[in-house]
């Protein structure tokens, strides 16, 4: 009986110490899982962190790659325009030298530069004349000594000596712009007495934009004894700015006595032989317009200017024209009043229908 007792007691002892061995190995298995689940979890942190470093140092190469590369561009950039400025430099120094060459062969060859005048000159030379949009404004034009002021007096039916009129005399008298509007106020017309071009304070080739001819409604290109490349400028000049132009001989009654000496008749008597001097006058006249016009129109040819007429005209004879009396020698005084008047009408008929502006 005791036998069994112990037999009994041996096999809970056993099965207690088996349970309990179960219960440790049980235990133990959970800690190892627990503990292998952590280091797992451990190294699935550590990946994860590792991805993260690797993803945020992949994306700092990148934008550091991206920032190399925009700074790359940039210096290309820099490094192109660079390039292309010298370049433009050197073509900007290879014209310019080029031109200053061309310019200096031109004038060397006689040949003068053209001159454009910029809005803030037109505006200045504009108000330097006082221009006036409701008048029209006649500039008379020519060398020294050529006769331009006594022109301008005839044309307002004044002698020299009258009050108010331009100032004349052997020299040249005019070294300023004089404006003489016209005596008679319902005349809407002002008459502009330029310096003479050729004197020593105006060149020939600058005298067009140095007196401002490109605000005028109308030009008189005004000769003596010869038609000269500085009326070509000016003429030249005129077409570029569509500016009416009326090439005018001056001092007609002058030349006219000088042919007639030169054909034999010296007396200054006007009782003498007036059979003859009326004869010889008639024929120095033809010779003179035949003459003057045949010049002028060789002139314009040679600089590729269409021909035009040529008005020869006397001082003494315009003044009578423009005072309504009918002289009787008259060449071309009625015609070239009648052609510029004709000109200042038509040209305010078109400004007054929007045609023109200034």
């Amino acid at each position: 009986m005791r036998a069994m007792v112990d037999a009994e007691r041996a096999a809970n002892a056993a099965r207690f110490a088996a349970e309990s061995a179960a219960r440790l190995a049980t235990e133990e298995s959970k800690k190892k899982a627990q503990e292998a689940k952590a280091e797992v979890q451990r190294t699935q942190a550590a990946l994860e962190g590792a991805r993260r470093a690797a993803e945020a140092f992949k994306q700092d190469a990148e934008r550091l790659q991206r920032a190399a590369d925009e700074e790359k561009k940039k210096t290309d950039e820099a490094i192109a325009q660079s390039e292309a400025a010298r370049k433009a430099a050197e073509n900007s120094v290879r014209e310019a030298t080029a031109a200053k060459e061309d310019a200096e062969k031109r004038l060397r060859e006689g040949i003068q530069p053209v001159l454009t005048p910029t809005p803030q000159e037109i505006l200045a030379a504009q108000a330097k004349i006082q221009y006036q949009e409701n008048l029209f404004h006649f500039a008379v034009a020519g060398r020294a000594g050529g006769g331009k002021s006594s022109l301008i007096n005839a044309f307002r039916g004044m002698s020299n000596r009258a009050a108010g009129s331009a100032r004349t005399g052997v020299t040249e008298t005019t070294l300023t712009v004089g404006r003489y509007p016209d005596p008679d106020e319902r005349c809407q017309h002002v008459w502009y007495d330029l310096p003479g071009a050729g004197t020593i304070r105006i060149p020939d080739w600058q005298y067009f934009n140095a007196q401002g001819l490109y605000v005028f409604d109308c030009i008189i290109v005004l000769f003596d004894n010869r038609f000269t490349q500085t009326d070509i400028a000016i003429l030249l000049n005129c077409r570029r700015f569509k500016i009416p132009t009326y090439i005018v001989r001056s001092k007609a009654d002058q030349h006219i006595r000088n042919i007639v000496k030169e054909m034999g008749y010296e007396s200054d008597d006007e009782n003498a032989d007036r059979s003859l001097r009326s004869t010889l006058s008639m024929a120095a006249r033809e010779q003179l317009v035949d003459e003057t016009r045949r010049n002028v129109k060789a002139n314009l040819a040679e600089a590729n200017l269409p021909d035009q007429r040529v008005y020869v005209v006397s001082s003494s004879c315009l003044r009578a024209v423009a005072k309504g009396e009918q002289p009787s020698r008259v060449i071309d005084e009625i015609q070239l009043l009648n052609d510029l008047y004709t000109e200042a009408q038509a040209r305010r008929v078109r400004h007054e229908s929007g045609g023109i502006s200034t």
